[in-house]
């Protein structure tokens, strides 16, 4: 590895680290960025997960804050995120590497439509699950944890360990929806639920020994700092600027992989 494919990677670590924070999408920039650069796919894209596990906890710190007093129904998410991502890493050793290639452009459109209507969406939603005694939830109150809400963030898990190209994405669409209005609150569960599902693939990765640790470190470090600004950035933005952003990141991802 040269100087300048290091300097290159590293900066893809911290403009992935930013953007997964914010939106969810980061993989799109160093997984393209590995294969310009040689890197196999399946060691791009083991070393990427790796890589990228620094800017989910960066992210989560940073939330913590917003999510002091949700932290059982997260950890109740994330021991179903974990799962996922076990079944999804051990998918990534054993399936072809494009196997779900075909299927991921309309998933993350999806997330985009969802994204914008998600006011009227969830306000549908709490208007069908008022309280028992007949009040309904507010607009940033959290819902109890649903089938529903627990059955998606379970695949969005298996997706994470197996590629996880946008997983925040489709996590905050859902989590928006299904679970808390308020996207900031939102947002920083999609953190921790993406980020354990990267933990755990990322041990069965590293068991595997398909991770070239120069690159994996190389995007840590950047996406490090990228969370840490990510965070930073992310929680000064407005509900509807933050949804917008994600629809932009949604839509312009799907049209990368429906031409790649």
């Amino acid at each position: 590895m040269t100087l300048l494919e290091g300097s290159i990677i590293l900066i893809a670590g911290l403009a992935a680290g930013v953007i997964n924070v914010v939106a969810g999408a980061g993989t799109l920039i160093t997984f393209p960025v590995l294969l310009a650069l040689g890197v196999p796919p399946i060691t791009a894209n083991v070393s990427n997960t790796v890589g990228l596990i620094p800017a989910s906890i960066a992210g989560a710190h940073g939330y913590r804050r917003e999510l002091r007093s949700q932290w059982r129904p997260v950890a109740v998410m994330a021991i179903f995120s974990a799962v996922g991502g076990i079944v999804g890493g051990l998918l990534l050793l054993t399936l072809p590497a494009q196997a779900f290639a075909g299927v991921v452009p309309f998933l993350l459109l999806l997330a985009a439509v969802l994204s914008a209507i998600q006011p009227r969406v969830a306000g549908f939603v709490r208007r069908k699950a008022a309280a028992p005694a007949g009040t309904l939830l507010t607009k940033t109150d959290t819902r109890p944890l649903t089938l529903g809400l627990i059955l998606g963030v379970l695949a969005t898990g298996v997706y994470g360990g197996y590629f996880g190209a946008a997983q925040g994405v489709v996590l905050l669409a859902l989590l928006g929806i299904l679970w808390s209005t308020d996207m900031h609150r939102a947002n920083g569960a999609k953190n921790v639920l993406a980020g354990v599902a990267n933990i755990v693939s990322a041990i069965i990765f590293i068991s595997s020994g398909t991770v070239d640790w120069k690159i994996a470190l190389l995007i840590g470090i950047g996406s490090a700092a990228g969370g840490w600004l990510g965070a930073r950035i992310g929680r000064t933005l407005s509900a509807p600027v933050l949804r917008t952003i994600l629809v932009v990141v949604a839509v312009t991802a799907a049209v990368v992989l429906f031409l790649s």
